[in-house]
């Protein structure tokens, strides 16, 4: 049947994964050499690189118990096939790499009075620090839904036991005695829990009536009823009182930190603290958390505790 004429067969494409091990061997200038880096079989190596030679159709190296050389088609085949080998190895590196690196968007829930807690230039310096990193915090004090609301984390004073969350203590808070420079010259210092009662002090509280403090001192636990001229509700107010030198406050650690370290406090009494809450950061329980979500929160955890000397 001379009408039918046969087609001429296509070679085979090289296997690439064969070309990435001719090219180690070469460079190693051994197959054992080569295996060892690559973590195989020596007679492996040898029958991926048999293989090569048989599709491209040449010898491409001889062998010897000795040494390796390259045949003259080798040669030409590595000049050619190393420089694109070596591209792609640095390509994939560089995917990995980037993979590695914190990004995309983080969703913070957290209490609403969150940033009397946590400096803002802080959150300045994360994402300073992660240039590819977004960040967006819904300030509520109401529990957020993680999944309903797309939260990455959630930062609370308290870990719910919920077996669809894992919580990741950040630390341990403290409430401390503070006043402003000018009040304490006008009032004199107080040397005693006692003497407190000789004092204005600043309340956090939208209640009427007596108000007790009750701390922690060298004597175990003591408590104090307080006489006030000014009271608010939120850690903000009584803060900005304390500074304008209206009396001695009783805050949390870190709301007060950066104003003791600007002089703008002073700390009062300071063997006498009240225990606060464990500050957790509370996440969807997932096999991996995203590296710019667990950035975040060891970034959170170290800056809470090493500036503002709490416990983690």
């Amino acid at each position: 049947m001379g009408w039918m004429k046969s087609k001429k067969r296509s070679n085979p494409p090289l296997d690439l994964n064969q070309v990435f091990l001719f090219v180690e061997v070469v460079r190693a200038a051994s197959f054992a050499a080569a295996a060892r880096r690559l973590g195989m079989p020596a007679n492996s190596v040898s029958r991926h690189i048999q293989q090569l030679e048989a599709d491209v159709g040449s010898r491409l190296i001889h062998r010897s118990t000795r040494k390796l050389t390259l045949t003259a088609a080798g040669r030409t085949f590595f000049e050619r096939c190393a420089p694109p080998v070596s591209a792609l190895a640095q390509a994939g590196q560089a995917s990995m790499d980037d993979h590695k690196l914190p990004g995309g968007l983080v969703r913070v829930a957290a209490p609403a009075d969150f940033f009397d807690l946590f400096q803002i230039e802080w959150v300045a310096e994360f994402l300073a620090a992660h240039p590819r990193v977004r960040m967006e915090f819904v300030l509520d004090d109401a529990k957020a839904d993680l999944v309903g609301e797309s939260i990455d984390v959630a930062l609370r004073a308290e870990h719910l036991v919920d077996t669809n969350h894992v919580g990741h203590k950040l630390v341990t808070t403290y409430f401390g005695l503070v006043a402003s420079p000018s009040y304490l010259a006008a009032r004199g210092v107080p040397t005693s829990l006692d003497s407190l009662r000789e004092h204005d002090c600043l309340p956090q509280s939208n209640r009427t009536g007596p108000v007790v403090w009750h701390l922690q001192g060298p004597g175990g636990a003591s408590e104090i009823q307080v006489s006030s001229r000014f009271r608010a509700n939120t850690a903000r107010a009584v803060l900005r009182a304390a500074v304008a030198g209206l009396g001695i406050a009783l805050l949390p650690h870190p709301v007060t930190a950066a104003d003791v370290q600007a002089g703008r406090l002073s700390r009062v009494l300071p063997e006498y603290r009240r225990e606060g809450a464990d500050l957790y950061a509370v996440c969807v329980s997932r096999r991996q958390i995203p590296r710019a979500v667990s950035a975040f929160i060891e970034f959170a955890a170290g800056k809470l505790a090493s500036n503002v000397g709490l416990r983690r």
